[in-house]
């Protein structure tokens, strides 16, 4: 792969090369499949979606051919042996780690501005997404427990990146509850009597040292 290739592809494209190997797709269809599958940890506008694999396709990471289904044509598009290469190559090298957007928590990190009706009403949003959030991973649970899901040969894979998710929406349930007593005690005259000892709490920690190596060892 070239330079100005490697340079030509994004995550995103990696993540439509990924749901390729899989099995052919129409664009309508990766962008289903990203929206079901991807958008918990790549979100992405549909308009990206849709311009993404004619872009593989001109590069040659992808194929595309047209396809009638009764008088509708339709083009789908299939993972090229480039692509398959291209995609092995990514998977191989360290990828970024999180990012956090997070407006409710934008709004509450100026809360010395707001009323405390304002914060509860930031912490009342969240806790209606960590409960759409965990009704949606539930109910992707009980699918693969009960059919198998649409790719269960892929079930590892899959509970990694799920699991990560409920454990988040576990930990954001746990927050807005911590959230909500520490704020009971706010005032007016900005006094937050919990500050102070979070604040010591986290200063007196020891930075993490433990290894892959490490980790590796704890579990022989």
């Amino acid at each position: 792969m070239s330079t100005s290739d490697r340079q030509a592809l994004t995550t995103t494209s990696y993540a439509i090369l990924g749901l390729l190997t899989l099995r052919p797709w129409t664009t309508y269809e990766l962008a289903q499949q990203m929206d079901r599958s991807l958008r918990n940890f790549w979100p992405r506008a549909q308009s990206r979606i849709y311009e993404e694999p004619k872009r593989l396709a001109t590069l040659g990471y992808a194929s595309a051919s047209s396809e009638r289904v009764g008088r509708r044509p339709r083009t789908v598009y299939r993972i090229t042996a480039k692509g398959r290469r291209a995609l092995k190559t990514w998977l191989r090298a360290p990828g970024a780690g999180p990012i956090v957007e997070f407006e409710s928590l934008l709004k509450l990190f100026y809360a010395e501005h707001a009323t405390i009706d304002d914060v509860h009403v930031q912490l009342d949003a969240i806790r209606a997404w960590a409960d759409r959030r965990a009704e949606e991973n539930i109910a992707f649970a009980r699918l693969y427990r009960e059919s198998g899901g649409p790719f269960p040969d892929r079930l590892g894979p899959i509970v990694l990146a799920g699991k990560f998710m409920t454990d988040f929406t576990d930990m954001v349930h746990a927050w807005v509850a911590w959230a909500e007593d520490a704020v009971r005690d706010w005032d007016d005259t900005g006094h937050r009597p919990h500050a102070a000892q979070v604040l010591e709490d986290v200063a007196a920690r020891q930075p993490p040292t433990t290894t892959r190596e490490t980790a590796s060892n704890e579990h022989t």
